[in-house]
């Protein structure tokens, strides 16, 4: 019997008395065989000792294979396709009686598709203008700049500082050392303090001053803080930018001539925006089927999606030098938060999944073979030892998920209406 409540599942399940006797004598003989009792050869016990002494491990070994197999049994009668692991509670286990229990489960929701096809959302293919085109040009020119060392003489706005930078105060632990810190004076990206007070001094100049850090800075130890550095200047630098010609553009690749160069480059710049573009469409086309489909989320989906979303984010913590390790999470505070987004992303899966299912769109084993070949080129490492490596941690079968999703979201943008926005 099974009683249902949205993703969530019971059912009683009764063993026949013969199956259970049988398997009690199975799982008895072996034991026999290999049990050590003092005064009996091995195997040599006899089975009604054997039953008295072992008489718990017999019965933890008859449910751990009765109790699966009969799950499965129902499961496959029933059709069910169980998420996560079962909760088996209930158990009644007596002499002379069926095996009873009851297993609480969660199972994919079935999916009723409203119309996928021919979904209205706003898109246009990108531009790519003359100025976009030049900044771009610009910034392969800044790649390709040398820096050329200018004589003694004082520090100006456009030079880049050659400083030995030492913290005397403000940092907690080991002092903040720099050998050959390089600063663009008056740069984007170079604080105030630093300009202000490295501004006039000349090579061989040595001052202190104080350094307020953003609380936004990228350096978790600096962020927030002032720091007091000692510095000592070392040199000054001239940026010397490439001219814009012909040799430059056989410089910097397979190019001929600088409009070859320009050409090429236009097509790089289209080709990212509208990746972004289509992506940004992509997001909206799903955003609207979550919106259209009503149905129950398996709360283990749920949970792990979840505990994802935590990870990705300790993981970024962590590349920006913070240590996830100080941080005592409240789980339940943290499930209250990340709940609704969690639950919008699992629908959103089931329902690519199931698109994908009505469609017949999957990964080619060509597909998932150009993917780890792929990977293996950028770890260096031979494609045999990655494929087998993939094959044992589940990696392949995510692969191939991704692979598939990827081929049903541009399936979507394929046969969505887009509009003008």
């Amino acid at each position: 019997m099974a009683l249902i409540e949205g993703c969530r599942h019971s059912l009683e399940i009764s063993v026949p008395v013969n199956e259970v006797e049988s398997e009690t004598n199975r799982v008895a003989e072996d034991v026999q065989k290999r049990a050590k009792l003092r005064g009996f050869r091995p195997g040599k016990a006899p089975a009604s000792i054997i039953r008295k002494e072992f008489s718990s491990d017999i019965r933890q070994k008859v449910l751990e294979n009765l109790i699966p197999k009969y799950l499965q049994k129902q499961f496959e009668a029933e059709n069910l396709n169980p998420v996560g692991t079962p909760d088996i509670k209930d158990v009644h286990f007596q002499d002379g009686e069926p095996l009873r229990f009851t297993a609480e489960f969660e199972v994919t929701p079935e999916i009723e598709l409203k119309d996928y096809r021919g979904v209205e959302v706003p898109y246009h293919d990108p531009e790519v203008s003359d100025e976009d085109l030049s900044k771009r040009l610009d910034e392969i020119r800044e790649q390709k700049a040398q820096y050329v060392n200018v004589d003694p003489r004082p520090i100006e706005n456009g030079d880049f500082a050659v400083v030995a930078l030492e913290s005397i105060g403000g940092v907690e632990g080991e002092p903040i050392r720099q050998d050959e810190m390089v600063l663009e004076i008056g740069g984007a990206d170079t604080l105030e303090s630093f300009t202000e007070n490295l501004r006039g001094l000349s090579p061989g100049d040595e001052k202190e001053f104080d350094v307020a850090y953003p609380e936004e800075y990228g350096s978790a130890r600096v962020a927030g803080k002032t720091i007091r550095f000692h510095a000592t200047v070392k040199g000054i630098r001239r940026k010397d930018l490439p001219e814009l010609n012909d040799d430059f553009a056989q410089e910097v690749g397979d190019y001929r001539t600088v409009e070859e160069l320009r050409e090429a480059v236009r097509r790089s710049l289209f080709g990212q925006r509208q990746y972004e573009a289509q992506q940004a469409a992509k997001d909206k086309i799903v955003d609207k089927l979550v919106d259209e489909h009503d149905f129950p989320t398996p709360e283990y989906f749920v949970e792990r999606q979840i505990k994802n979303r935590v990870e990705q984010s300790l993981h970024a913590m962590a590349a920006q030098g913070v240590d996830p390790r100080s941080f005592k999470l409240d789980w339940d505070k943290v499930k209250e938060t990340q709940r609704d987004k969690a639950v919008r992303e699992v629908k959103a899966s089931l329902l690519l999944s199931r698109i994908a299912e009505r469609e017949a769109i999957g990964a080619t084993r060509d597909e998932v073979d150009r993917e780890v070949e792929k990977i293996a080129r950028q770890q260096r490492e031979p494609v045999a030892a990655v494929q087998m490596r993939f094959e044992k941690d589940g990696t392949l079968g995510r692969i191939a998920s991704h692979i598939q999703t990827e081929k049903t979201l541009s399936f979507l943008f394929e046969h969505a209406r887009k509009t003008a926005e």
